[in-house]
């Protein structure tokens, strides 16, 4: 009986045991399930999160590998300008800052020549015969013109001597400073038929001025030789020359 009653105990020992056990096991498992909805819930809630914030970010570009081309300092020194070059028209500079020279002065009006700006030479020659040679030269600083013909006084004489009139040039002999003009005179004939002869021991040239009706208050007075020079009355001279070739033709 006691052994009966004794068996029954533990029977229902074990059944109480089994079912502590098994509410543990249900009271585990509720637990297990509440975890796993929170964690579900939550997990739910982060990947939406997630999902809004990438949507509304904007995706950041991706940078290239090469690095772009180095851009000018506002600090870099800019090349220094070529310089100008200089002009004609400077002056170079003068030594030991001295002035520098003014300019020469425009040419001047030419003038009449005379006794006053030239220098007149006459000499006998040997061709033609019985001819002399007058040569003016220009030793002024202006230019000066030979108009006509040489305006001819041998001594005592009064009456000038006629120009040949197939020496008239083209045109008026013009002499710069330094050059000569010339002219012809024959003297007597070379044939002797030449009348009234005498032997001249002095000799005045008049310069006619661009009237020609006129001689210049300035005569030239070249010395002649020693002995003087035969004259009569087939002297003559010519034109005023600018070449000693043209005033030897005659």
């Amino acid at each position: 009986m006691s052994t009966t009653r004794t068996s029954r105990s533990r029977t229902r020992t074990g059944v109480r045991l089994a079912g502590a056990a098994a509410s543990a096991a249900l009271a585990a498992l509720a637990l297990t399930a509440c975890g796993g909805g929170a964690g579900d819930g939550s997990g739910g809630g982060t990947d939406k999160a997630a999902a809004d914030v990438s949507a509304t970010v904007a995706p950041t570009p991706k940078t290239s590998t090469t690095a772009p081309a180095p851009q000018p300092s506002a600090t870099t020194a800019k090349p220094a300008p070529a310089p100008a070059p200089a002009s004609a028209s400077k002056k170079p500079p003068t030594r030991s800052g001295a002035p520098a020279k003014s300019p020469a002065p425009a040419s001047k009006k030419p003038v009449t020549c005379d006794g006053s700006n030239t220098k007149t030479v006459a000499a006998p020659i040997a061709r033609p015969v019985n001819h002399m040679l007058l040569t003016v030269t220009n030793t002024g600083s202006r230019t000066c013109y030979l108009y006509a013909y040489p305006a001819l006084r041998f001594g005592e004489a009064q009456a000038v001597p006629p120009a040949i009139e197939d020496s008239h040039p083209q045109a008026v002999v013009t002499l710069n400073p330094g050059e000569s003009g010339y002219a012809s005179v024959r003297l007597s004939a070379a044939d002797g038929t030449g009348t009234h002869g005498y032997t001249a021991h002095s000799l005045i040239v008049h310069f006619y001025d661009r009237s020609l009706s006129t001689s210049t208050p300035s005569p030239a007075q070249p010395p002649l030789p020693a002995k003087g020079v035969h004259v009569d009355d087939s002297l003559t001279t010519t034109y005023w020359q600018q070449s000693l070739s043209d005033a030897l033709t005659w």
